[in-house]
């Protein structure tokens, strides 16, 4: 096993406070210092998730990484603006007078619009990593609050 590579079940992470590496067992979200020589293993209670697959409705603004979508060549938008679309979206969600597929496809800013925002199975990794983390938290079928990353806001739904 090479350095990088870890048992299954375990992610290397960051001390903020010391800068020193941890390990957190992806399972039980129980954490150690020691380096793990053995896979993790789900408890009573646990759910090993591997993927997940979920939507999301993206709403860029001037701070995006990329400020340009499909939708809009120039985003100027600020990001209380950017956020207070999104929970309008989350409104309309909640009361149910429209569907994410139909909110995502005409209002995100991203490509994954055409498909109603789906953006299939991904694993751990594959996202930024605040959207990762609200993926893997959601129940299926449940709509996360808002998620700011790198590339703007977004509202996800666990569909997976």
């Amino acid at each position: 096993m090479s350095d990088e590579e870890l048992p299954k079940g375990w992610e290397k992470r960051m001390s903020r406070s010391t800068g020193q590496a941890y390990y957190l067992n992806v399972y039980n979200k129980e954490s150690q210092w020691d380096r793990p020589t053995q896979p993790a293993e789900p408890g009573p209670g646990c759910v090993a998730v591997d993927q997940v697959r979920c939507s999301h409705i993206l709403v860029k603004h001037k701070d995006s990484r990329r400020p340009s979508s499909w939708r809009e060549e120039n985003i100027t938008r600020s990001k209380e603006e950017a956020l207070d679309i999104i929970e309008g979206f989350r409104e309309q969600l909640m009361s149910g007078t429209k569907s994410f597929e139909d909110l995502a496809s005409k209002y995100s800013d991203c490509s994954s619009a055409k498909r109603g925002g789906d953006l299939g199975l991904f694993g751990r990794g594959a996202m930024q990593k605040p959207f990762e983390d609200a993926s893997f938290s959601l129940e299926i079928g449940k709509i996360s609050e808002a998620v700011h990353t790198d590339s703007g806001v977004h509202l996800i739904v666990r569909t997976a």
